[in-house]
């Protein structure tokens, strides 16, 4: 017993360092099970790439918000992809873990409690700067898009950060849905949320009835800062979309901490 207690008492917190590492593994491993999983890299990468070769270089002679289309759907597209890919890849493999009783064994282990959900969030903005990235070298070289440097630094940036909000909705919303549902409800939100927002056609193209839904969506506003960088937004302040695009970060962070305690209360009550 008494040396049961010395141990327990030799027993040194991690440093910030190890912590650290333990963080970036987790990422890490995250990443590279979602890479070797065709059903989820495959998709994610290139369903906005088929969208961007159809509607974008096949009609890269047409204009949009005063743009080459190209140019347009470069930014559409750009969160229609982050989006894809955060809401994928932290509200499915959630749901996943937690059906199959994968996040309890990780809450069992000497792992900091909330690595899991940096590690999904760091995996999900991995592959959604893929995605962009790979929007950006059709868009320069097949679709004769001409950027300059910065704007399209920023556009990259804007585009990266504003897939917090959907990593945030995917935690919240792995939390109230099943493994085995989870694909078909992430679609049954993410699509409608896309189209409404004016992200497969221009949101001057929308039904009027539409346009008014948009306003309160937080891929619209995502979208408009990103259209904002390359002058075809609809001309509204950037901080009115930040504002909506953090507050619903906060809302949906909110949900997802009810969702947590409400597992831990299932689990260890």
């Amino acid at each position: 017993m008494a040396t049961a207690i010395n141990t327990l008492d030799s027993v040194q917190p991690m440093s910030s360092r190890s912590i650290l590492r333990i963080y970036w593994k987790e990422s890490k491993y995250q990443f590279l099970e979602n890479l070797r999983m065709p059903r989820y890299s495959a998709s994610i990468i290139l369903l906005p790439l088929v969208f961007y070769i159809l509607f974008g270089l096949a009609m890269k002679s047409g204009s949009a918000g005063g743009l080459n289309v190209a140019v347009y759907l470069l930014a559409t597209y750009g969160t229609f992809g982050v989006m894809g890919a955060s809401l994928f890849g932290t509200a499915a493999g959630l749901a996943t873990s937690r059906g199959l009783g994968w996040l309890e064994v990780k809450r069992a282990s000497p792992m900091p409690p909330f690595a899991y959900f940096i590690g999904r969030t760091a995996m999900s903005l991995a592959f959604s700067t893929a995605v962009v990235v790979l929007l950006m070298a059709l868009g320069f070289g097949f679709g004769g898009v001409h950027l300059p440097l910065l704007t399209t630094a920023k556009l990259l940036g804007v585009l990266i950060f504003g897939a917090f909000p959907f990593c945030a909705m995917g935690l919240a919303l792995g939390y109230f849905i099943g493994a085995n549902s989870a694909p078909a409800v992430i679609n049954l939100i993410y699509l409608p949320l896309s189209f409404a927002s004016g992200l497969w056609v221009p949101f001057i193209y929308l039904p009027k009835f539409v346009q008014h839904i948009a306003l309160f969506l937080p891929p619209y506003h995502l979208a408009q800062l990103a259209l904002d960088i390359i002058g075809a937004g609809q001309h509204q302040p950037a901080k009115t979309h930040a504002e909506v695009l953090i507050g619903f970060t906060l809302i949906c962070m909110g949900i997802a901490r009810l969702g947590f305690h409400r597992d831990e209360k299932n689990t260890y009550s």
